[in-house]
């Protein structure tokens, strides 16, 4: 299979890459700033918000597939436009396309989120990330669509946090619950998605929902460091107006997927 990963320097698309290539898929793999370092795939600079670039490389590349997982948290046009260049492109060479959105897109709530909820954002972040998912609806209504959560891992952003909090560099929070995911089964999920037929959305993230802070004592636990130094709040006491209790259900992906979602009690129980 030929597979273009968009976003292929980020901590996801990389791992995406490492997998497809170790199964034998060719691999074409953009970014932006930031080099490809994932051998066997061919890089391609790109800007998403370019949308005349964005069809171009489709155009030349013609893949079977395209894996779509570039954002930046702040950006309305890499996040919401970005992904709607890619989806128009994809269309109109006939590719799979499997985008990346994130629980991000909720307000939170004492029960869980399926997989079909509609959105309800809090803040600019997650207007673009809902945005996005309505524009790749409306070209391809046969793309995948996977909500996720907090992504884990060496390397991750939510485990340096975790770290930054324990060294006194950081806050975190009491009351903001997650279902993070480890980032090889999330990747491994997305490509099990690539070949398939499944259409619109679906909630691919870890079985356990924990607070950050949380977290942030399993995270201690499995380095063998001291969580008494753990510094903590909750969104109010920050002066914060953010989503809370964010728990996605997962059930439609464990019964569709062969991948296992690990929860945070295995990975750093």
């Amino acid at each position: 299979m030929n597979l273009l990963v968009v976003g292929a320097s980020g901590f996801l698309g990389g791992e995406v890459c490492r997998q497809a290539v170790a199964a034998g898929h060719r691999v074409v793999g953009t970014y932006h700033s930031t080099a490809v370092g994932v051998p066997g795939v061919a890089p391609r600079r790109l800007d998403v918000t370019d949308r005349a670039a964005v069809r171009e490389l489709l155009t030349r590349v013609r893949p079977d597939a395209v894996v779509a997982t570039p954002y930046r948290y702040d950006d309305w046009a890499v996040t919401a436009d970005g992904a709607a260049h890619i989806a128009v492109a994809a269309a109109e060479v006939g590719a799979r396309l499997v985008h990346l959105s994130s629980d991000a897109l909720h307000a939170g709530r004492p029960t869980a989120y399926a997989d079909d909820d509609v959105p309800t954002p809090l803040h600019a972040y997650g207007a673009a990330k809902a945005a996005a998912e309505t524009a790749v609806r409306a070209v391809d209504p046969g793309a995948a669509l996977v909500r996720t959560s907090l992504i884990l891992g060496e390397g991750s952003k939510q485990i340096q946090l975790c770290r930054d909090a324990l060294a006194g560099r950081a806050t975190l929070f009491t009351d903001e619950l997650r279902c993070p995911v480890h980032v090889a089964d999330l990747a491994a999920a997305v490509l099990e998605l690539v070949p398939g037929d499944y259409a619109g959305l679906l909630n691919v993230a870890g079985p356990d929902a924990v607070s950050r802070a949380e977290l942030g004592v399993l995270v201690a636990r499995h380095d063998g460091v001291d969580a008494g130094s753990l510094r903590t709040t909750t969104i109010a006491g920050a002066g914060l107006h953010r989503p809370a209790e964010v728990v996605l259900d997962s059930a439609r992906a464990v019964g569709l997927l062969r991948t296992r979602l690990r929860g945070v009690a295995e990975l750093y129980g």
